[in-house]
């Protein structure tokens, strides 16, 4: 029998939570309460308040006596977070669903997004309409808009309710159903993507599928990144190509498309070969060319499209940027490339184009050279364009060679 962890604040929406216990049973399935509210529910649970509680070293009587909304919340989803993970890794529910408004979704979703990806997640909430970035991050919960407020048994509330539990009890009942497909069983290979090296991952990702891998595409806009990391971390890729690490000139300079200060850590920690390229740090992205910063005047912007502006890394900022891949690559003990394309880091970094820059590029070659430990980081310098197929071919020869040999070294 599947089960359906249902979690949520038992003291203030009993009735709401009790209508779903009943009909996730309806449907044969069973469920398992986890109560996160402050107050003791009117029902029997099989995970207390208390021990939430306790899983964030706080004893629920303090919160209770301290009588602090805010505190409450956040005490609790800490303890939600460290217990909700290690409850699935138990085996004690197969997906979780919950209800709520900010509160009830701020307090539940940061221990969905510690579930694995595919572990059926749905959060009903008055915020699904909106932004909801801050809830889902880098996971695959599925936000179902509440339409009304999670408080109250209606004829709108109770079709929502029932739409979620048929959508979370199909997920559970017809997984077996549908079988595996034979690609969903070939190694996967992560690769990061611009519009200015499309040419460049392209080429790469023909190589690797003609030579039985999988490739999945991350486009390098801030949550690509992010995204891949997380994914790295979770055990899914068995390498990674990450040809555009563009995002870290967003990061350095502040543009809109960066990915945080833990862009490029996950592969070198988690021991997963990868091959690393430079592509597009040649720019800082912003939107229509009115939003460019007024600090940034006289540099050379281009106009990528009426949404997107470019504007070209400079000799200083390129210095930053090496630096900044030189401490994530050093991170790596083993299996990790580093590959330079000398005639140019993009589309338009080339002769004749908006952001042709040698001086640029060579202090960027420069830095990293001097920077990486190339005891253990393989260093790959090419008379190419980083679109040309011939160096795009040789990344990806480079991360086979890595992921098909035993060998806990690169050099």
């Amino acid at each position: 029998m599947k089960v359906v962890a249902i979690a949520g604040t038992f003291d203030t929406k009993g009735s709401e939570y009790q209508y779903v216990k009943s009909m996730v049973e309806e449907l044969g399935l069973k469920a398992y309460m986890i109560h996160t509210g402050t107050f003791e529910p009117a029902f029997p649970v099989d995970v207390s308040n208390k021990e939430v509680a306790f899983a964030a070293e706080y004893d629920i009587d303090d919160i209770v006596s301290k009588k602090d909304r805010a505190m409450a919340t956040e005490v609790l989803s800490k303890g939600m977070l460290k217990l909700v993970p290690d409850l699935y890794a138990k085996g004690k529910f197969d997906g979780i669903l919950s209800f709520g408004g900010s509160g009830g979704t701020s307090l539940v979703t940061p221990a969905m997004r510690a579930l694995p990806i595919g572990v059926p997640k749905i959060m009903v909430s008055t915020m699904a309409s909106g932004n909801v970035e801050q809830y889902v991050g880098t996971s695959d919960i599925i936000m179902m808009p509440s339409i009304v407020d999670v408080a109250g048994l209606n004829k709108i509330s109770k079709t929502i309710f029932r739409n979620a539990v048929l959508a979370i009890a199909g997920m559970l009942d017809m997984k077996e159903k549908l079988k595996e497909e034979k690609d969903d069983r070939k190694p996967l290979v992560a690769a990061t993507m611009f519009g200015v090296t499309t040419a460049c991952v392209g080429s790469a990702k023909e190589y690797l599928e003609a030579k039985g891998y999988e490739v999945l595409v991350f486009h390098a806009t801030g949550t690509g990144g992010k995204t891949m990391e997380s994914l790295i971390d979770a055990g899914f890729f068995s390498g990674v190509l990450d040809m555009t690490t563009t995002e870290w000139c967003d990061e350095v300079v502040g543009g809109m498309l960066a990915a945080g200060p833990n862009r490029c850590e996950a592969a070198g920690k988690n021991k997963v070969p990868q091959v690393v390229s430079v592509g597009a740090v040649d720019m800082v992205n912003f939107g229509p060319i009115e939003t460019v910063p007024e600090k940034f005047s006289g540099r050379n912007i281009y106009k990528h499209n009426p949404t997107i502006t470019l504007m070209r890394t400079t000799v200083a900022e390129n210095v930053k940027i090496a630096n900044k891949l030189v401490e994530k690559l050093n991170i790596a003990t083993e299996k990790t490339a580093l590959f330079l394309p000398l005639n140019g880091v993009s589309e338009i970094d080339q002769e004749g184009q908006p952001f042709y820059g040698p001086k640029e590029d060579e202090i960027l070659f420069q830095t990293l050279k001097e920077g990486v430990n190339q005891n253990v980081v393989e260093i790959v310098e090419m008379n190419n364009n980083i679109n040309d197929r011939e160096f795009a071919e040789a990344a990806a020869k480079k991360l086979i060679e890595y992921m098909e040999s035993p060998a806990a070294s690169t050099m």
